[in-house]
């Protein structure tokens, strides 16, 4: 197990890289390897338990649990009908997390997320406000179809995302720790909805595409879950011990390769940086945080799959869902057909 952890380092530049960083950190190879070894236990048994409720959809299960363990939130975009919510209510049971969520409609109020303060008066005749918090006070938030919500009820979950705390009449709450928000959104109905800003997307590790189920998946969910009895997820892990995850894999090196990889990918895909395809159909490309998000998702990734340390083909295989929702393009690109994980593509072939 500790040579399949250690795997990922493909040169003596990136083995060099690798002794610094673990030198530099508070915490030896040695313990580094045995924590990540029981990690791995631990995210096999989540796995598992998510396995037993969701039937296919590995990519979209392993997409979303690489966001959960970067410590990140996800934008789960599909089809009425593939089990989105079902996957966040089996994440949550399975994660031990506090589980709220959110219907959004466009009546919703800021407050019916964040939370309002009450005016209550004691026997002694004397008034004081009481905050009472909302739904957003949770480990686990599902924002379900977040594009029906007002820009102003939308922009309510911008701080938290970010900060991970509320002000409410200039008194800032904490949210809990771990907080995670896993927002649906409806590809196809677009009547009456309000598109995410760009500001509140770039808020989002990762956009996970949930497509159809593949046919062998489809026959077993019809067969198991049309009786009398479904499956239900059982509890494996609880907060404190996914915080310690996530806190493991910000220790975990990255080879010099893959920032480097990481790096020649995001500013390809920024016009105006020497790249004809992206100039050609990009109207405007990733910013630094897009960087980040890959460093930290290849390192969940790398300790999901089982290494120590993630590679160049973690950085391809993350392209998409972490660069398709910070970029636009061109219109002349959009009326050639053209789509975003088109040109993500081609620049993920180039690392």
């Amino acid at each position: 197990m500790a040579s399949k952890l250690q795997a990922g380092i493909s040169n003596e530049k990136d083995r060099c890289c690798m002794s610094v960083m673990i030198k530099e950190s508070p915490i030896s190879e040695k313990d580094m390897i045995a924590q990540a070894e029981t990690a791995l236990a631990d995210i096999s048994r989540v796995r598992e338990g998510v396995g037993r409720v969701i039937f296919g959809q590995e990519s979209a299960v392993e997409r979303t649990l690489v966001a959960l363990l970067a410590g990140g939130h996800a934008l789960l975009v599909g089809v009425p009908g593939l089990a989105k919510t079902k996957l966040v209510e089996t994440l949550g049971i399975v994660l031990g997390l506090d589980s709220r969520r959110i219907q959004f409609t466009p009546d919703l109020m800021p407050s019916d997320i964040l939370g309002s303060e009450v005016m209550e008066q004691d026997e002694f005749g004397k008034r004081s406000f009481r905050f009472i918090s909302g739904p957003i006070f949770a480990q686990l938030l599902m924002a379900d179809e977040i594009n029906r919500a007002s820009p102003r009820t939308q922009s309510a979950l911008l701080q938290s995302m970010q900060e991970y705390h509320v002000t409410i009449a200039g008194v800032r709450h904490d949210l809990p720790a771990p907080f995670h928000v896993l927002a649906t959104q409806n590809p196809l109905e677009q009547e009456g909805t309000y598109p995410l800003p760009e500001a509140q997307l770039d808020r989002f590790l990762m956009q996970v595409d949930i497509l159809y189920p593949e046919i062998e998946a489809e026959r077993r969910i019809l067969l198991e879950t049309t009786g009398i009895e479904d499956a239900k997820a059982q509890n494996v892990l609880q907060p404190a011990r996914l915080k310690e995850i996530q806190t493991l894999i910000r220790r975990m090196p990255v080879p010099e390769s893959v920032v480097e990889a990481i790096l020649q990918l995001v500013r390809s895909a920024r016009p105006g940086q020497g790249n004809a395809e992206t100039d050609k159909h990009v109207a405007w490309g990733p910013g630094p945080r897009a960087s980040q998000s890959l460093t930290l998702c290849a390192r969940a990734r790398a300790l999901y799959d089982g290494r120590l340390a993630p590679s160049i083909d973690d950085i391809r295989a993350l392209a998409e869902p972490v660069l398709q929702h910070r970029m636009a393009l061109t219109f002349a690109a959009r009326a050639e057909g053209t789509t975003v994980r088109d040109v993500v593509a081609k620049l993920a072939k180039g690392i």
